[in-house]
């Protein structure tokens, strides 16, 4: 990127400075909204670099109104900052950051994600000093910017799965042996099961059920699954159809009066891929408290669009669940369900009569078809983002070995991979 040599203007290129920052923050919405499919991510993705590039024009200006901006010290500002210090070569700028990233899980995060947002060759002589550090969050961020491009990190993996090793590495050698399909460190990853920290323990039994063990890591994921959503997903898209409608009967019968309880069966419902629950799925939908969950369960099943469809209504004067304009009300958590659709119980009906003969000859059905690697490649170039995840494990799943495709990557990058 070529530097301007008249002088900045100031007023513009802070405005740079604040919306690269401010849409990196949108970005970490929206790379797990229900709504939001690759191409809304690419123009996102667009936005982003156009501002960053205005930065790289202002030059030292540029970074100088990044750095200033760390006052707030949040993901979008230090990814912002990082961006700079990658494009101009700034080693000892760089440094600070991994120091800060050391002590603020923010920092962290917003520097991991400048690393998966450049290219690889401008990490050369970056990321070989972060493995070979004796720091182990150094380590572990070095371990995170291979992760994120693909790129096997050799034998610091192994020596990061160590159990001796902190915890911090441990869990980025967990991440970047299951996103790599490194099937061949799978007896280190077993080993880990048995952490005495169960966020790792948990970690660990996701890793080594995506790299093909069915038969500790599922036990793992069925002792997490009441608590830990991610576990309860991956086991609900790797168990058999019979042992997963047990799973769903025994969390409905243990929560048959609790609505955060049938929020989860409906999740469950959605990704055990039995058209059998179709039907109370569907019924589900005159409840405003669970429609909407119901509605994104039916089309992770039947693949169907509910807005495209015309399968919607209109939301209820006061939407369930979301915080709401009463001064008085405690209740600032966001909506759960935030973008989905609200189905219309008997448009979604009849649909679902004419449709279902042709859906209930699938096994397992995943987006209206069966989960060959074929339509989940459809859906990882058409689907939502929350859809694009099912599909990316399920690939996993059935060829134990692949790298798990990068949903949170840059958007052309994706599509590149996606084309090839």
């Amino acid at each position: 990127m070529q530097v301007l040599e008249r002088p900045p203007i100031p007023v513009v290129v802070q405005q740079h400075a604040e919306e690269s920052a401010h849409l990196r923050h949108v970005r970490s919405v929206l790379v797990r909204a229900p709504h939001v499919r690759l191409r809304h991510l690419r123009r996102l993705d667009d936005r982003i670099a156009a501002h960053l590039d205005g930065l790289a024009v202002a030059g030292n200006y540029g970074t100088a109104l990044c750095l200033a901006a760390l006052e707030r010290t949040g993901t979008g500002e230090v990814f912002a900052l990082a961006i700079r210090l990658i494009d101009a070569r700034d080693q000892r700028g760089l440094a600070r950051l991994i120091a800060l990233a050391a002590a603020l899980p923010e920092a962290h995060r917003g520097l991991l994600s400048a690393f998966g947002w450049v290219s690889a060759a401008q990490l050369q002589g970056v990321v070989q000093p972060l493995l070979a550090s004796a720091d182990a969050h150094g380590r572990a961020l070095g371990l995170g910017a291979c992760r994120l491009h693909r790129v096997d990190p050799g034998a610091v993996l192994v020596q990061a799965l160590d159990p001796a090793a902190p915890p911090v590495l441990r869990s980025a050698a967990l991440r970047a042996a299951c996103e790599l399909g490194r099937t061949d460190l799978l007896p280190h990853v077993l080993a880990a099961l048995r952490d005495p920290d169960p966020q790792l323990a948990c970690e660990a039994a996701v890793c080594a059920c995506l790299l093909g063990d069915r038969a500790e890591a599922l036990a793992a994921l069925q002792d997490s699954a009441a608590t830990q959503e991610d576990a309860r997903a991956l086991l609900l898209l790797a168990v058999q159809p019979e042992r997963g409608r047990e799973f769903v009967r025994r969390l409905a019968k243990a929560g048959a009066d609790d609505a955060a309880r049938k929020r989860m069966v409906i999740a469950a419902c959605g990704l055990l891929g039995d058209l059998q629950f179709v039907p109370w799925l569907v019924a589900c939908m005159d409840d405003d408290v669970l429609a909407r969950i119901a509605g994104e369960s039916f089309s992770l099943l039947t693949g169907a669009d509910l807005a495209a469809l015309d399968l919607e209504r209109k939301p209820p004067e006061r939407v369930p669940g979301g915080p709401t304009e009463d001064p008085d009300d405690d209740n600032v958590a966001l909506d759960p369900d935030e973008s989905l659709p609200w189905p219309d119980r008997a448009r979604v009906e009849r649909w679902w009569h004419a449709q279902a003969a042709t859906l209930q000859a699938h096994a397992r059905c995943f987006m209206g078809g069966p989960p060959t690697r074929e339509h989940c490649g459809a859906v990882l170039r058409e689907g939502f983002q929350r859809q694009r995840g099912v599909a990316a494990r399920l690939l996993c799943l059935q060829a134990p070995g692949t790298a798990l495709f990068p949903l949170a990557a840059p958007a052309w990058r994706q599509q590149r991979m996606l084309a090839g």
